[in-house]
């Protein structure tokens, strides 16, 4: 028994009058790490920070509200159900869904970026890795929640459960698969090959997005076929987020060899207003304009050299024998 996975004790605690979830730890803790990370591949492609933060503080908090309706449209039986005992407006109750949030969260960002006058594309390229990494931190909410686990298992690395958060039917097992250990070291993996893919093949006009959405959905497929909290839908053996799953992974694979094949290479310019507004001090064209200049100063440095009065000689005689005609 000690070789398996312990489940914490807590899943709060108290400050004051205050309750503080761990799981909003959590998450808040995904949410800085892909804030952080995103910011710095988008300042490295070129965008300024202001741009970035004025499209994420819009899709953050839309994204959070798109993973609860997500949640409770696929839950209805828990919140308008005859036994509901669930409020549909209380998320600190527990109940969000990543599908929503990414598909809403994305939904506001792009009328966001179109404000902003940046390429959403490119933005959500530098966003995909640190989504990746704020999920596989995100997922340990479940962890401290003792939800979302697997089939039971007797492996050693099993999931210890409480009886009183065992699944109704499998009172009888003690450990489970720990689906959220599973999934937090893929999103790690996928954040890894996601790095290493922009890097060598300089991936843009968002194929590293469409990536993230294809590995992302293929990992997903196995963690929901594992998993043994209750869905309302099914499609014979399949869950109903196990078939949504299957969807985004077969979206994200179609629109990443889309775009290898209609958008190639990567946007040079991810911001489109003035360089007032982006903060752009030096172009390609700055630069011709600058170089262009140094040479004339330097070819007017040169004539002025040459045209300089000889020792002994006054500007003015200078000027004199300038104004004489040649003789032939």
């Amino acid at each position: 028994m000690i070789l398996f996975i312990p489940s914490p004790s807590i899943s709060s605690f108290q400050i004051g009058p205050l309750t503080i979830h761990i799981y909003a730890l959590c998450l808040i803790t995904g949410i800085i790490a892909a804030w952080m990370l995103g910011v710095r591949r988008w300042r490295a492609r070129g965008g300024r920070t202001e741009s970035f933060e004025a499209v994420l503080l819009w899709a953050i908090p839309i994204g959070i509200v798109g993973a609860r309706v997500y949640h409770v449209l696929t839950h209805l039986g828990d919140y308008f159900g005859p036994t509901a005992t669930q409020h549909w407006w209380a998320i600190w109750e527990g109940g969000i869904a990543i599908y929503g949030a990414i598909g809403v969260g994305a939904l506001a960002a792009w009328i966001a970026a179109r404000k902003q006058k940046i390429a959403f594309a490119a933005l959500a390229d530098s966003l995909a890795p640190g989504i990746a990494i704020g999920q596989a931190l995100g997922r340990f909410g479940n962890w401290f929640n003792q939800e979302l686990y697997g089939q039971p298992t007797t492996l050693p690395w099993g999931l210890e459960i409480d009886p009183a958060h065992r699944a109704p039917g499998f009172e009888q097992y003690a450990t489970f698969h720990p689906t959220f250990a599973y999934e937090s070291l893929w999103n790690l993996l996928v954040a890894g090959v996601l790095l290493w893919a922009d890097r060598r093949f300089t991936l843009g006009r968002g194929k590293v997005f469409a990536l993230y959405i294809a590995l992302y959905g293929f990992g997903r497929i196995f963690t929901e076929h594992l998993r043994l909290d209750y869905s309302y839908d099914t499609f014979g053996p399949i869950r109903f987020n196990e078939a949504v799953a299957m969807l985004i992974c077969a979206a994200g694979i179609a629109l990443f060899v889309w775009l290898v094949k209609f958008r190639p290479g990567r946007e040079s310019v991810v911001e489109f207003g003035t360089p007032a507004e982006t903060g752009d001090t030096h172009t390609d064209d700055d630069t011709t304009a600058d170089g262009a200049t140094s040479e004339a100063t330097d070819d007017g440095s040169d004539e002025a050299s040459d045209e300089a009065p000889a020792p002994g000689e006054s500007a003015a005689d200078k000027g004199t024998k300038a104004s004489r005609p040649d003789k032939g």
